[in-house]
């Protein structure tokens, strides 16, 4: 069964998302399964604790590399097997796309390290394979990354999406394009201000061949 492992201080922010709806029905499934762990259970002092201040002086904490080293060997082991990727998110590291989340979901496990406050420490690189950002900015925490891509990666194995096509239409295709609008009932919406809304007329007509070229005209390069 393919696994997702996530290394955190708060594994209770990923608990209680991987616990419900599509995550939780895939888990039920047996499909795959997505393991937090705290990495203060890996520290050997009384206050579990996970950061220093960094060498050379500067501002905020670093994760320490013990307790990382320490997790990383009780989950993938002395030997890491090829069908494992270690993956460290990072605000500096290269940037999430739609064909990475392709390519990481071919491996059979997955082990996400979720740095706080000022990143960890730089000798963690070596312990893992790569680093990944999902944008140029900053947060708090790596949780939410590893959230947003572990989602990204689990909507290609068959089954967690309850209709597999819904993936060959998401909006980032490999190829590189933004998928099209897309429209609902009222057919016009009229605002307070009275601005009328409407859906355009060709996906009215029920002509799928002026539907399609329609939805093809609209759909956009990323």
């Amino acid at each position: 069964m393919k696994k997702f492992d996530v290394i955190t201080i708060f594994p209770e922010i990923l608990d209680s998302y991987f616990n419900e709806s599509l995550f939780k029905r895939a888990q039920k499934n047996k499909l795959f399964k997505v393991a937090t762990h705290n990495l203060r259970d890996f520290t050997t002092d009384r206050h579990q604790t996970v950061d220093d201040k960094p060498y050379g002086g500067g501002v905020g904490l670093l994760f320490k590399i013990e307790p990382i080293y320490k997790a990383l060997r009780k989950i993938v082991g002395t030997k890491k097997k090829a069908s494992t990727r270690i993956i460290l998110t990072a605000a500096n590291g290269k940037k999430f796309t739609q064909k990475d989340a392709v390519r990481l979901s071919k491996y059979n496990q997955l082990v996400f390290v979720c740095p706080r406050y000022e990143g960890v420490d730089a000798r963690v690189e070596k312990l893992v394979d790569e680093k990944i950002s999902i944008g140029d900015y900053v947060l708090a925490g790596g949780e939410l990354p590893a959230a947003v891509m572990i989602e990204a990666i689990a909507r290609h194995l068959p089954g967690f999406v309850g209709k597999q096509e819904s993936v060959a239409g998401d909006s980032h295709k490999e190829e590189g394009y933004l998928e099209h609008p897309h429209y609902t009932r009222p057919e016009v919406f009229v605002t307070r201000e009275g601005k009328k809304l409407r859906v355009p007329k060709v996906l009215l007509s029920g002509h799928h061949g002026e539907v399609d070229k329609w939805r093809k005209s609209k759909e956009k390069r990323a």
